[in-house]
């Protein structure tokens, strides 16, 4: 059993990594939609996130090999186009409808749609045979869709097209985490860490989302004077700076996301989650005049009573000794699909421990969904 000390530090740590996270998620949700404001170019907005991101990413694992004295890992053409391709073009797509609907809705209108990736996770989850037919599987997926309608029914700051934009980001947010949970579970790969994974992804993001890029901004991009057409260096210099800051933001919120799972588990991701959603509403109300009735409240509760049950099988399934139906990979004579999404690594001094109490942690570390 832990001592309080450790328990004390193991609950602070904990605490200090859903801050971290919370801090770059509401963050770069409430800077985009303000920047959107004033720079309508959500697509470049997001070319320009991902290349800050890999560069990011390229310095981090220089950092890491310079440290550890061990090489990163690096993929072969084949795998990379093959397995790593389709994540990625998924990525981008959600990444950059997700940014793009912002010139239409507010962020709670935002917020909840998005909630709704959840539906198409496990919808994509049974298609794969990543997870097996569960009865509870429908109350959850109908408390989630009745809670949607009921919050965006007569709202008045409701926008079809940015609507349909989110909704179409979350459809493909579900190919692409049941996607990445395969790609993260081949230990053949390599790409267990999540720095790895970020470099990799990124160039073949930048490529997938170009062409659409080109066909609906390029044109007016080129001729706006916010960035090709400037007269002055410094307005030039604040759009490059701000743009800047959001992928930081963006490269923050991916690491943090991963940093969140890896010391705790995916359980208290997904628990996080739920009570980020609520914070966002909430300063959405507060600070940019989102306006809710009582019937998108309503809605919104149904939405989180539907998730929060998502959460409490999750948690059921991971403490049973049966196989779980859920989360879990049918184990197909391949060792590969045994491989969690990150594992569960204490402090340097504590590498070599193996305390009784971290054997429910690590059986926490479940695939991030």
């Amino acid at each position: 059993m832990a001592c309080p000390v450790q328990f004390l530090c193991r609950a602070v740590r904990t605490v200090g990594l859903v801050l971290v996270y919370y801090v770059f998620s509401i963050g770069i949700t409430f800077y985009n939609k303000w920047l959107m404001k004033g720079f309508h170019y959500p697509l470049f907005m997001t070319l320009l996130h991902l290349t800050i991101i890999f560069c990011l990413s390229t310095l981090t694992r220089s950092a890491m090999q310079c440290w550890t004295g061990k090489p990163r890992v690096m993929l072969n053409w084949t795998d990379y186009l093959t397995k790593v391709a389709p994540v990625a073009i998924a990525t981008a797509l959600d990444i950059g409808l997700s940014n793009w609907s912002f010139l239409f809705i507010t962020i709670s209108l935002y917020t909840m749609t998005k909630s709704s990736a959840v539906l198409f996770i496990l919808f994509f989850s049974l298609v794969f045979k990543l997870e097996h037919p569960n009865p509870y599987l429908i109350v959850v997926v109908l408390l989630i869709a009745s809670g949607l309608f009921m919050f965006t029914f007569k709202s008045t700051q409701f926008n079809l097209k940015g609507f349909i934009m989110v909704l179409l980001a979350s459809f493909i947010g579900g190919i692409r985490w049941t996607l990445t949970q395969v790609l993260m579970q081949k230990a053949e790969l390599g790409l267990q860490n999540p720095i790895d994974t970020m470099y990799h992804l990124q160039p073949l993001m930048f490529m997938g989302l170009f062409p659409l890029f080109l066909f609906n901004e390029g044109l007016s991009l080129s001729t706006s004077e916010k960035l090709f057409r400037v007269n002055e260096l410094s307005p030039l210099l604040y759009t490059l700076v701000m743009l800047s800051i959001g992928g930081s933001l963006a490269f923050g919120l991916g690491f943090s996301e991963f940093l969140l799972v890896s010391k705790t588990s995916s359980l208290t991701l997904s628990i996080a989650g739920i009570f980020k959603e609520a914070c966002t509403l909430l300063l959405a109300a507060g600070l940019m005049g989102d306006r809710m009735s009582g019937l998108n409240l309503m809605g919104f509760a149904v939405c989180v009573s539907g998730i929060s049950l998502h959460v409490g099988l999750k948690t059921y399934y991971s403490k049973s000794k049966f196989i779980p139906l859920l989360y879990v990979l049918p184990v197909k004579n391949s060792q590969d699909l045994e491989v969690p999404l990150l594992c569960h690594k204490e402090d340097e001094g504590e590498e070599t421990a193996a305390d009784d109490d971290d054997d429910d942690d690590d059986k926490e570390q479940e695939i991030l969904l």
